[in-house]
């Protein structure tokens, strides 16, 4: 996928619709994280643990860039965290719409995140009001 902005309205968007990009976790990437979070915890930055909430982020980019993208306001974000991410891990931030509300403008979208064996990393249900102003 590429880094164009998607700009799905509420009425385009339908059941089914999936986004999915991939991204290879590098050293810098950790370090940028735990300097922008302020989180140097060793289980968190360390190259033998996992970068969790590094992975979480990636959602953001999945919600703003592509799944609805343009219009979308993050309105709640559930996480499960399944699996260890390593450095060098090539991972795959999937979203599907699993449900829309027509009063609310409020699409459910499941996510994952899994590494090149396809294990999941991280699991959970995100729901995103979509402003088509």
């Amino acid at each position: 996928m590429n880094d164009k902005l998607s700009e799905y309205t509420f009425d385009e968007i339908e059941l089914g619709l999936t986004k999915q990009f991939q991204i290879t976790i590098t050293e810098s990437m950790v370090d940028d994280f735990a300097k922008l979070s302020g989180d140097f915890s060793p289980i968190h930055v360390d190259e033998d643990y996992a970068p969790s909430m590094l992975l979480a982020s990636f959602l953001s980019r999945l919600v703003g860039m592509y799944l609805p993208g343009k219009h979308a306001l993050y309105f709640s974000q559930s996480l499960n965290f399944r699996s260890p991410c390593f450095i060098g891990d090539t991972i795959t931030v999937f979203g599907i719409v699993i449900d829309k509300s027509q009063s609310t403008k409020i699409l459910k979208i499941e996510s994952k995140i899994t590494n090149q064996d396809d294990k999941i990393l991280l699991s959970g249900l995100g729901r995103v009001i979509v402003r088509d102003d």
